[in-house]
């Protein structure tokens, strides 16, 4: 099968690879719109999740093709399991997301209803007889992911399609925690399951790689275009205690600084914008209140309902004041606005102002730090990228923070701070702000 991406052109889809796409979960992901409010203030910003998971999984393979070109595998077949299990974990890496955006997760049962049964593997790792009943907490959108691929209609789909490997060989990729079954990964006594876990998900991953530019793209901007053709056709492989890293080609830094600061300015620029936040906070709002009767279920045959219109549909017949908001359009209206990279009293000073005023407030703080990897510790190192140099043979591949300064000029957080009112008040809170004395 052939897909038309206005991202990547043309994807091949493989016969076995299609019977996953057409199941039931990967259809679900038509409805889960990439960028839920984003279209409130980008209008074409109408995405999918089912058209970002293909193009992820296309660049798994290509990412595969550029770094292993020139590897000897043990065996043609043993190449292509790795190539296929690679780019069924990209595919199937939002599987479980949940509906509109993270904050339904406020919603989501706790993990134990939910019963990922191979978490219990994750306890055993830890000396523990079961970390699902020893540490309980809310499930997430990532447990509904390794529940879909591990413990779901969909898992016997994958165990059909694909006898080589099994699903939770692909839940691995997605979720590091997961010990390892059998020697599936390793070939000729090297580990090959950090590097394609970092393909999936680390500081340059494949994810990245599709949704910065597909979402410049649907939302007219051009924050997130990089250099894909140049940052794949860099990537490389180390070898470190027998385990196979992710690296980069030390003349493609540049355009790794660059991919990095697209990641960046589209969060501070697209992802946090004013409309998109504030509905955000209402949602949050909705979600927690005691009279809010949407639910995601710990049901996975359930969940397959749960999509974007399941929740505007709830709304919409909801009595809750911010449900109606959402589903009238009638949004708090940003009244100020300000950016930090420490600390500042400001924006807490305006809401107080407000709400003595008897004027009732939203104050938001959306944060972006440059990466959240730089720095990490040695427990983290299977994290770690390194950079190689083709033109220093003898030179010994480092840590990819210690080949850019871009880690240290952008070591801070910065915030964006809001404070909204309701239209009705508007007004009279730009009077009041006029008054203030800073």
């Amino acid at each position: 099968m052939e897909i038309r991406d206005p991202i990547h052109g043309t994807l091949t889809i493989s016969k076995s690879e299609t019977r996953v796409i057409d199941s039931p979960a990967f259809q679900r992901l038509r409805m889960i719109k990439q960028l839920g409010f984003s279209e409130f203030s980008f209008p074409g910003a109408t995405h999918s999740r089912y058209i970002h998971s293909l193009g992820v999984s296309y660049l798994a393979g290509v990412a595969f093709d550029f770094i292993f070109k020139d590897f000897t595998f043990s065996s043609a077949k043993k190449k292509s399991d790795f190539r296929q299990v690679l780019r069924l974990g990209a595919l199937l890496h939002d599987i479980g997301h949940g509906p509109l955006s993270h904050t339904t997760e406020e919603v989501m049962p706790m993990l134990s209803e939910l019963g990922v049964d191979v978490y219990k593997k994750k306890g055993q790792k830890l000396g523990q007889a079961s970390l699902i009943n020893s540490t309980d907490r809310q499930a997430n959108h990532e447990d509904y992911t390794i529940k879909f691929i591990t413990d779901s209609p969909l898992t016997q789909v994958l165990a059909s399609a694909f006898q080589e490997f099994t699903p939770y060989h692909i839940a691995c990729l997605i979720d590091k925690g997961l010990p390892d079954e059998d020697d599936f990964f390793v070939d000729q006594g090297l580990d090959f399951r950090v590097i394609f876990s970092q393909l999936v998900s680390s500081e340059v991953d494949v994810d990245r790689m599709d949704y910065l530019p597909r979402d410049a793209y649907f939302c007219g901007t051009s924050y997130g275009k990089v250099e894909l053709n140049w940052l794949l056709g860099n990537f490389k492989y180390h070898i470190k205690d027998d385990k196979v890293h992710l690296a980069l080609d030390r003349r493609a830094i540049y355009t790794f600084d660059d991919f990095l600061l697209s990641r960046h300015h589209m969060y501070l620029m697209v992802y946090f914008h004013h409309k998109s936040i504030i509905y955000e906070e209402m949602l949050f709002r909705y979600l927690t209140s005691d009279d809010c009767e949407y639910k995601l279920p710990s049901d996975i045959n359930q969940y397959l309902s749960a999509t974007d219109f399941s929740l505007y549909e709830n709304m919409t017949h909801s009595k809750n004041p911010w449900a109606k908001r959402i589903s009238n359009r009638n949004s708090f209206k940003v009244l100020f606005e300000n950016h930090v990279t420490g600390a500042s009293n400001r924006t807490e000073k305006i809401r107080e102002t407000l709400n003595g005023a008897g004027i009732e407030t939203i104050m938001a703080s959306s944060k972006s730090r440059l990466s959240k990897y730089h720095g990490i510790s040695p427990e983290e190192d299977s994290l770690n990228i390194f950079v190689v140099d083709p033109y220093d043979p003898h030179g010994k591949p480092v840590s990819i923070d210690e080949c850019t300064e871009i880690f240290q000029k952008y070591e801070g957080a910065r915030t964006i701070e809001r404070v909204y009112v309701s239209p009705e008040n508007i007004e009279m809170a730009r009077a009041l702000l006029a008054k203030i004395q800073f």
